[in-house]
């Protein structure tokens, strides 16, 4: 396997929105949405593209699936941004064999949490990790969701985890600023790790304690907002720090408005298709927004001038 890591010789700063997966029917793309999509994130000036993670519902998706929209993302991207692709899967070599499709279709990374369903501990993970390395052909981004994958990365198998060269980089939607501070302290050995972060209201703090950035799922819908809230960080500047965190957590507004753990997602397909970019359609178990949750939407679309004059 090229285990090469160029690619990322330096951390990887700015905004990485994790991609949504436009869907038509069960396992059928919306490929006209797809292209629109990404012309609208790219268009808001982001320095990456995470696909098929949490907000773009990977693990609900079919492996065939997965492998036309690696392909398709990585195509219309092309080289304008780095194409980070979620692997994680409870088998081995299934995520071996996607990392190597998205090798194949162009993508620059890949990206894995801890396997869920049976739970590893710690030692067992490091083990994992590092078998697994050494059969991708493509960088390595950990990813630490332990409020799905109920297994968190210590802060000591992330140094152990550090010492591994095509292992780049963190993602952490932990939302625990105390365990991201010692991350940056564990890991300050490697210059060229990168260190990002998920809740978008802490992706300010984030950078301001000497993060890279943050994979925030709102990008979707206004990629600008979340690249100006990163500059002005990356700047120190306080006061655009907190009127832009207002306006964050204005269009955070969308998350509340479902009952169940789905609702974050449900929130931004609904967006994007009021917004005329995609689709709605959501991966089984989970159904779209019906018109009551869709008006709730609607209007704060409306109050942000997210929605033009057709929308």
């Amino acid at each position: 396997m090229n285990t090469s890591t160029s690619s990322f010789s330096r951390p990887l700063r700015g905004i990485v929105p994790p991609m949504v997966t436009p869907l038509r029917a069960r396992d059928e793309l919306d490929s006209a949405g797809l292209e629109r999509l990404v012309e609208h994130i790219l268009g808001g000036g982001v320095t990456g593209l995470f696909i098929l993670g949490t907000t773009g519902e990977g693990p609900s998706l079919s492996y065939r699936l997965r492998r036309e929209f690696i392909r398709r993302t990585c195509a219309l991207v092309g080289e304008r941004v780095p194409v980070l692709v979620g692997i994680t899967d409870t088998s081995f070599q299934e995520t071996v064999q996607m990392a190597r499709h998205a090798a194949d279709a162009g993508a620059r990374a890949v990206v894995a949490s801890a396997p869920y369903y049976f739970p590893a501990g710690q030692p067992e993970l490091v083990e994992y990790l590092e078998h697994l390395v050494r059969e991708l052909p493509l960088p390595l981004f950990l990813y630490n969701m332990p409020s799905l994958t109920k297994v968190s990365f210590d802060i000591d198998t992330v140094r152990r985890l550090a010492d591994i060269e095509n292992i780049v980089g963190i993602k952490d939607s932990s939302g625990d600023m105390s365990y991201f501070h010692q991350l940056l302290q564990s890991c300050r050995h490697r210059s060229d790790w990168t260190f990002l972060i998920g809740p978008e209201m802490l992706t300010a703090d984030a950078v301001l304690a000497g993060g890279h950035g943050g994979v925030n799922g709102g990008a979707n819908v206004h990629p600008g907002l979340f690249m100006d809230l990163y500059r002005a960080a990356e700047a120190a500047d306080i006061a655009a720090v907190r009127r832009l965190q207002a306006d964050v957590a204005s269009l955070g507004a969308l998350y509340r408005i479902g009952r169940h753990a789905s609702a974050i997602i449900k929130g931004i397909k609904c967006a994007l298709r009021l917004m005329g970019i995609c689709d709605d359609f959501m991966a089984e178990p989970f159904h779209c927004f019906r018109d009551a949750e869709r008006a709730k939407v609607r209007r704060i679309l409306e109050e942000m001038g997210l929605l033009s004059e057709q929308g």
